[in-house]
């Protein structure tokens, strides 16, 4: 059954009222919620405000590095400390390595631009931040629906948002209602705040329909891949951040990593690859898995007797919003906004979106309040856009609007570039670098490229696909149909495979694409999808745009416990 026939049989679906509907129990989200809250007690008001979040609870889905700019925190509550913010492991040093494959260089830290200085900032767990925020906006009255996944974008008769649908539950894998169905629900509000994260499911299809992104530069993704190890105490050293580029990324793959020493013994270690990479054959989880074997980065996980004896407690992966201020497209529409990674304000320069997400949440909240006490509803917030573009925030990414965009030419220019920009300009250049393409567009025919050999994992500093997607603690009901979907399902192996050699198998950090024989021996494509992290790569990557990612029942997916 189509899920136009379920509504037709089993509908109509209740309905919930609300003042603001926000998607996402992210941090963008939960500081859009907690500001309106904190906005109605400061003025007297009533607001009603509800946030939808598609894991099993805030902060399930949340992965991230993280060194946190506490700015935009300290203005949404300036005592978050005597609050007990999850903020427990200031910056204490930072190195910036450039790797070859067998050494490394340091940038003095006299030379680091100010974007890559950390000085003031926190290392911190992103899902612990999450949940704190939750906690932060159920205290002040907001409604938190954790395990429901808004599935569908409901609009009025002159073409407004007026509000969502969660998913429908107990769809069987045939596409019909099983015994446990249960219709999904609709959730008014006067405005809906959209705050999925980086390719967010319902802000494709809002940027695609109001066209949003007319003018601006393709955006442009990496994929991020953590692992949180625990380790020797001798090799570890509270507050230190370490940031890498070089190897194992060839001179025209733009890419970078961290090592983030967080409190309790315990170090984050992450690899960063722009998915605008050419090769098919490149695998950024393998790359990953090679670059933890560099000299300069094993040793934080080894004894003196050169032992692995540090362990591995986590893994995670996401795609993250790369293209910056150039690729920011119209972040308002009628009846609602689009609010932190959702639209694309992460920092690239400075590794950072935390701080952004909290900052444009706060201000798409600031302009909803304003005009629902008012008595407006389903017109476009245009004092958001206007509170970004006078904001601390656009003259951070405006000084690195070009960051992404002079990696088109090479890691040696574009660090020479970026350089010149940000250290000896101070990000006050007068030129604009453009992009013109998206990431998918940028992979070449197989034919054309080197096949890359990459070592088999040893177990103990490098590690298969699956045993990482155990320790994300991944989880989907086996019997619900797919969420990763085909558009034609012939072209994995009529083009997929036989010009690209099939990237779908490389490019997925969870394993969730194999191209195996069936029972005539012919090639074809199988879908693990219950493996699947929820990073979006495929949605991303796939070189013919086949693949699309839609929302699963809510509550599965990866649970992150100390992302």
């Amino acid at each position: 059954m189509t899920p136009q026939d379920i509504l037709a049989q089993y509908g109509p679906r209740e309905s919930m009222e609300y003042d603001i509907v926000i998607v996402g129990g992210g941090p963008a989200g939960l500081s859009s919620a907690i500001r309106l809250k904190q906005l109605a007690t400061e003025q007297g008001k009533e607001v009603s405000v509800v946030v939808l979040e598609k894991g099993s609870e805030p902060g399930a889905h949340i992965l991230s590095g993280a060194v946190l700019d506490p700015q935009s925190l300290t203005e949404l509550f300036p005592d978050w400390k005597a609050m007990g913010a999850p903020l427990d492991q200031p910056v204490t040093d930072e190195a910036m390595l450039f790797l070859s494959e067998g050494g490394a260089y340091r940038t003095p830290n006299f030379l680091l631009p100010e974007c890559s200085q950390n000085h003031g900032n926190y290392i911190i767990s992103v899902g612990a931040l999450t949940r704190w925020l939750a906690q932060q906006a159920e205290n002040l009255g907001v409604e938190i629906f954790p395990g429901f996944a808004a599935a569908e974008v409901l609009y009025d008769e002159q073409g407004a948002v007026r509000g969502v649908a969660t998913g429908n539950m107990g769809i069987e894998k045939n596409g019909e209602p099983g015994p446990n169905f249960q219709i999904g629900m609709e959730l008014l509000g006067k405005y809906t705040i959209f705050a999925e994260g980086a390719r967010g499911h319902l802000g494709k299809q809002l940027i695609a329909k109001y066209q949003l992104d007319a003018g601006c530069d393709p955006q442009s993704y990496g994929i991020g891949i953590k692992e949180l190890w625990e380790v020797d105490p001798a090799r570890h050293e509270p507050g230190l951040v370490v940031h890498t580029a070089g190897w194992p990324m060839d001179s025209k793959t733009y890419g970078g990593s961290f090592l983030y020493h967080m409190a309790d013994n315990k170090i984050a270690l992450g690899f960063v690859t722009g998915l605008n990479y050419e090769n098919p054959y490149l695998s950024p989880f393998e790359e990953f898995q090679r670059w933890k074997t560099h000299p300069n980065i094993r040793w934080y996980l080894e004894n003196s007797a050169g032992e692995v004896t540090a362990k591995r407690i986590a893994y995670g992966a996401r795609a993250i919003t790369a293209g910056g201020l150039l690729a920011l497209p119209k972040t308002v529409f009628p009846g609602g906004a689009l609010v932190g990674c959702e639209a694309g304000f992460l920092n690239v320069s400075r590794i950072k979106g935390t701080h952004a997400a909290i900052k444009t949440g706060m201000q798409a909240a600031e302009a909803a309040f304003e005009a629902v006490t008012n008595g407006r509803q389903q017109d476009e917030l245009s004092a958001y856009p206007q509170a970004f573009k006078n904001s601390w925030l656009y003259t951070e990414l405006n000084k690195a609007r070009n960051f992404k965009a002079w990696f088109k030419y090479g890691l040696g220019v574009g660090t020479l570039m970026n350089g010149l920009e940000q250290f000896g300009l101070k990000g006050k250049m007068s030129w604009t670098i453009h992009r013109d393409k998206p990431d998918h567009a940028y992979l070449k025919p197989a034919s054309e490229c080197k096949p890359i050999n990459y070592p088999k994992p040893d177990g103990k500093l490098t590690f298969d696909r699956l045993s990482s997607v155990f320790i994300s603690n991944a989880n989907h009901e086996e019997n619900q149909p797919a969420h990763l979907t085909l558009k034609d399902a012939s072209v994995p192996v009529a083009i997929n495979l036989a010009k690209y050699a099939g990237p779908e198998a490389r490019y997925c950090p969870a394993g969730v694409y194999e191209f195996v024989k069936d029972a005539n021996g012919a090639d074809q494509l199988q879908i693990s999808a219950q493996n699947c992290v929820h990073c979006k790569t495929c949605d991303i990557k796939d070189p013919t745009q086949n693949i699309v990612w839609v929302t699963p029942e809510g509550g599965g997916g990866p649970n992150y416990a100390e992302m």
